[in-house]
């Protein structure tokens, strides 16, 4: 069976345990790097993680941007959202339909 996780600062992520994801606490962009890697390869059908996270990590998350799984999907986190999040998805979507749909 696969799962859920989602990777970010300690106030952002622990409400997520409620919900049943299994929650990783780290704000080191490397660490979480090495994180992600390691997930990546242990059944996690979607992982996600915390924008401001995110956005430092962008090379490791790359890695995965054509493989089928993990899903790997930004999320705002306690400051609220700097739009990168939606930015991604709509990469996303611009690259598997072809056009641009979520506008």
């Amino acid at each position: 069976m696969y799962k859920i996780a989602i990777i970010g600062d300690r106030e952002s992520v622990l409400c997520y345990k409620a919900i049943g994801l299994d929650v990783y606490v780290e704000t080191s962009f490397q660490k979480a790097s090495k994180l992600l890697n390691e997930l990546a390869v242990k059944n996690y059908a979607v992982i996600f993680i915390i924008e401001d996270l995110y956005g430092k990590m962008k090379t490791a998350v790359d890695k995965y941007m054509y493989s089928p799984l993990p899903a790997i999907i930004s999320v705002p986190g306690k400051k609220g959202s700097d739009g990168s999040g939606m930015a991604a998805i709509k990469q996303a979507v611009e690259r598997a339909i072809g056009a641009d749909i979520v506008n």
